[in-house]
């Protein structure tokens, strides 16, 4: 006789042609955000980083609202507004802040200590203990994005530092609490992204009308990088980013972010800069590293993950 069991193997039966699909639509979220310096410097009009950060987020937010026309229930109103805060509302600005302080190498590894940081959170608030495979692959990651990105003008700010770990830190949070807290009943990744999206943009509004507020020209190329930043590098990006965090392991989904500046070089060796040898070891490093964060430890069976 068949069993319960047998007749229904669950989500851990994952195969592996379907994690290769989640870490790839998952994966395409970073890499878009890697796309943002040079969107930033060549469309964009200077000086204005929060500004693009509130086009970023809020259209992003109120369209995907008007979309799903799901507002959150209970307890959700507060935990959107935790995460929205984390990933969008906090992040940016501080982002912002370490761009302007410090080098963008300097800045890159510091966001490349990401998944260093999730691990870390992850044994507090979800009791999930990395392993060792997975936090040397980390250290590796982090070597490599800084074998990129780093050089001799590579100086250190105090307030630039703080502001780019606390980048780091807020949305290693918003991963891990994203993954504890997963969706209400009902709720797919683009409504979970809307609700963020927004509570960051109405964040960043003040802050914005404050501080910058709207550049005095914007021109065709500046709509075109604006429509990019809040379409592929805030909706799209942030609904993928939010479905394979609620599919994958912590461990898994945080090294994804090693491809924003590993794409970010990609993009400026397509307008015209180059790698020397060492920056081209760091690369392979950090790519490497990254392919095998998805990978169990060879001495631990494979199992897949509940969704």
């Amino acid at each position: 006789m068949q069993t319960l069991t047998d007749r229904s193997p669950g989500p851990l039966r994952t195969s592996y042609a379907q994690q290769a699909t989640t870490v790839a639509l998952t994966a395409l979220a970073p890499a878009s955000w890697g796309t943002t310096y040079a969107v930033t410097t060549e469309l964009l009009p200077p000086g204005h980083p929060l500004f693009a950060g509130l086009m970023r987020a809020l259209p992003a937010g109120l369209l995907a609202l008007a979309i799903t026309r799901v507002l959150p229930r209970g307890d959700w109103w507060w935990k959107a507004a935790v995460l929205g805060v984390l990933n969008i509302g906090a992040l940016f600005p501080l982002l912002f802040l370490a761009a302007e302080r410090l080098p963008g190498g300097v800045a890159a590894t510091l966001g490349a200590t990401q998944p260093l940081l999730v691990a870390g959170l992850a044994i507090v608030v979800l009791r999930d203990r990395p392993t060792v495979w997975r936090l040397a692959w980390g250290v590796i990651g982090v070597a490599g994005v800084g074998l990129v990105v780093l050089g001799p003008d590579a100086r250190l700010d105090v307030v630039g530092v703080l502001a780019g770990l606390g980048g780091t830190a807020t949305m290693a949070g918003g991963v891990v609490l994203t993954k504890r807290w997963g969706r209400p009943a009902g709720v797919g990744p683009l409504t979970l992204a809307g609700w963020q999206l927004a509570v960051g943009g109405l964040l960043l509004l003040p802050l914005t009308l404050a501080f910058e507020g709207a550049p005095q020209r914007i021109d065709a190329g500046a709509v075109g990088g604006y429509l990019w930043l809040g379409s592929m590098g805030g909706l799209i990006a942030y609904t993928l980013w939010f479905r394979g965090i609620g599919k994958l392991p912590v461990g898994a989904s945080a090294p994804l972010v090693l491809l924003s500046p590993l794409v970010a070089t990609v993009v400026g060796i397509a307008l015209g800069e180059s790698l020397s040898l060492l920056q081209t070891f760091g690369f392979v490093l950090a790519l490497a590293a990254l392919l095998a964060a998805q990978l169990n430890s060879p001495k631990k069976q494979i199992r897949g993950e509940r969704v």
